[in-house]
């Protein structure tokens, strides 16, 4: 009886590993949105969630055809008061979640061209150390209105 089971054993392994999702190639990101200033002129902030792939890599950039300049940044609380400062990037581990959320990290967008409104689109590029690029369209929000899934505004 021992026997046959350790023959068994390798086959339910396989049928296990079937069953496991497989991790995408490269990173993919998630549900990008930008709150546009209210003053024009102003810097917009963009949010978003990237997954990682079956390799870890780095957020290195963020780009766009209709933005002047964008910044990765570290957002948070010192003291009681919302702090920011630009990275350099973020490690996306392996099969993991980094959120550029409200509150928190985040990309500022410079220079948005001007006929860029709220319920439309914009492009953007994610760029990573790998050499890898993840094109999306990510929604627009006017200042006020509520960010998807209830998040405060930056």
């Amino acid at each position: 009886m021992g026997r046959g089971l350790l023959r068994l054993a390798p086959l339910a392994l396989m049928a296990l590993a079937a069953c496991q999702p497989a991790r995408p190639d490269a990173p993919a990101v998630k549900d990008a949105w930008v709150r546009l200033s209210p003053v024009v002129g102003r810097p917009a902030a963009a949010y978003f969630t990237v997954e990682g792939g079956a390799q870890a890599d780095r957020l290195v950039a963020v780009e766009s055809p209709r933005v002047g300049r964008i910044e990765l940044h570290e957002g948070g609380m010192a003291d009681g008061m919302m702090t920011m400062r630009p990275i350099d990037g973020a490690d996306v581990p392996a099969g993991g979640t980094v959120a550029f959320a409200p509150g928190g990290n985040h990309a500022m967008l410079f220079d948005v061209a001007a006929d860029v409104k709220p319920g439309g689109t914009l492009p953007l590029t994610f760029r990573f150390r790998s050499g890898k690029a993840v094109n999306v369209d990510a929604a627009t929000r006017a200042a006020g209105d509520a960010a998807p899934g209830g998040h405060a505004g930056h």
